[in-house]
This record gives C-alpha cells, sequence and structure tokens, in this order.
C-alpha cells in the first residue's frame, strides 16, 4: 500500500541547468518501492503547485546498516512543479505518495535483460539494474540521448554484470543516431534459445519501435509509459493508454493503476 510523507530533502545533485537527481527523506516509501514503480510529488509550499507530479523512484537509499532511508528522482526542469524541484534546498520539505503502480516482472537467470533508456526513461533503470545484478541476471542498458552532454548518472550502472551501450544523435558520445539501432542489432546477434527480456522508458514513438522490434524477434517486452497523470491514483483519467485483449478487443486502462509498465504487445499505438 502506498503511504503519504512529508518527506525532507537530503540533497540536491544538479547535474546540469535542466537535469537533477534528489534524495528524500522518505523510508516507508523506499522500503516498499519495486523496479517501475513511481511516486506523486508536491514540492515547495502548500500552494505553490496545484497537481502533484510523476516520478520514478531511481534509487532507494540506505544507511550503513542497510536500512532504508530514502529516495532520489532523477528530474528535467520543465515546468512549474518541475522547476521547484531543481531549487529544493536541503532540510526543505516535499511532499511524496507512494510507491504506486505496477512495477516490472523480474526475469531470474539464465534470463538476460536488455533495457531501453530515453533521456529521462532512464530514471525507472537505476533500481531494475540493481536488483538484476543481485540476482545474478546478465543485462544490457541501452542510453540514448541528443548529446553527450544529456547522458548522466553512468556511475548508478556500474556492476560486473551490466553492460552499458551508449547512443547520442549527434554522434558525440557511443553510436550515432537513435538507441533502437544497437537495440536491433543486439537481438539479432542473440541466440534463438536465449530467454530474454526487453525493457523500456522514453518517449513513446521510442516505445513502439522497442515493442516493434521486440515482437518480431519474438521476444516479450514491458514498457514503462511516461504519460501525463494527475492523481496517480486512478481517479481522473487522464494518463490512459489503449490496449488489446487476447479476445482482439481493444480497451483504455489507466497507466497509473494498471501500468506504468504494461506489455509493450498489447498496446495499441496510435498514429
Amino acid at each position: 500500500m502506498p503511504v503519504d510523507v512529508d518527506a525532507e530533502v537530503l540533497s540536491n545533485t544538479r547535474l546540469s541547468a535542466d537535469y537533477n537527481v534528489l534524495a528524500i527523506a522518505a523510508p516507508e516509501v523506499a522500503s516498499r518501492a519495486e523496479p517501475g514503480q513511481f511516486v506523486m510529488l508536491k514540492p515547495g509550499p502548500c500552494d505553490a503547485v496545484l497537481l502533484r507530479r510523476p516520478y520514478s523512484v531511481f534509487e532507494r537509499l540506505r544507511d550503513g546498516a542497510g536500512r532504508p532511508i530514502g529516495i532520489t528522482v532523477f528530474s528535467k526542469k520543465v515546468g512549474s512543479g518541475s522547476s521547484l524541484l531543481y531549487e529544493a534546498a536541503l532540510g526543505t520539505r516535499v511532499r511524496c505518495l507512494g510507491p504506486l503502480g505496477r512495477p516490472f516482472t523480474l526475469v531470474e537467470p539464465p534470463a538476460r535483460a536488455l533495457m531501453v533508456a530515453g533521456g529521462v526513461g532512464l530514471a525507472p533503470f537505476a533500481t531494475l539494474a540493481e536488483t538484476l545484478s543481485r540476482s545474478g541476471v546478465e543485462s544490457t542498458l541501452f542510453y540514448g540521448a541528443r548529446t553527450a552532454g544529456e547522458l548522466f548518472c553512468l556511475d548508478r550502472f556500474q556492476y560486473p554484470n551490466v553492460r552499458l551501450v551508449l547512443a547520442t544523435e549527434d554522434g558525440s558520445r557511443g553510436v550515432q543516431g537513435r538507441v533502437t539501432a544497437p537495440l536491433e542489432t543486439a537481438l539479432d546477434s542473440l541466440p534463438a534459445g536465449q530467454p530474454v527480456m526487453v525493457y523500456a522508458c522514453g518517449p513513446e514513438p521510442m516505445l513502439a519501435v522497442v515493442a516493434r522490434l521486440a515482437r518480431t524477434h519474438l521476444r516479450p517486452s514491458e514498457l514503462a509509459m511516461e504519460r501525463l497523470m494527475g492523481c496517480g491514483m486512478g481517479g481522473c483519467y487522464s494518463c490512459v493508454v489503449k490496449m488489446r485483449e487476447a479476445s482482439g478487443a481493444t480497451r483504455y486502462v489507466r497507466s497509473c493503476v494498471e501500468g506504468p509498465v504494461l506489455r509493450g504487445d498489447d498496446i495499441v499505438w496510435e498514429s
């Protein structure tokens, strides 16, 4: 069950003029959060913003004894709410509701994991990479951005069984082009009998390509959708996604309740 806490800001690491990683004291949330879940944050004074903003749980923080003490979120400054999070000072308070939503399905060895992140879509993969690494799953993170200056937090993925493949649209680091290109190459080279799960988060055009590539290669995929969420609890219907059922019929689901992680094969992509 989610909890609603008044969380103290523990640190605010500004990565650039637009991106930051905010750490907040929320042990109740950290102890419950699973990879792919999110929180709804309300920064600043009570009247500073009307609605909370959704953020994937980036990291689960622990003290020296391994006890959960809080979480971090990976944020890009785009509006009033995210600007307040970017400016949040040490010791100020943030309302935090979570964890919310459906998490990723965790695979076990000998299955491999292919994680695909575009931009701030990196957010759910720090906890996923950590969890899969502890269980011995061999993983690859395909991480793409427009330029090398927008590839952040690579140190969060320094695990012996996690490989990084970077891509930039301008070619300033890693493969030049879209991050889905090296993903396709990797899928092409997998042995036929190798069990694999494809995980992805990022812009929806990227997610649509990831779902198509996984389906073409007969691999399952789970996508963390980045739909706009007004409440995070299923009450406002602002985050609906069109899905296909086994019968062929379609229906709309609320990504904050039945997602944000959804099966790629079941999503109906609107053109």
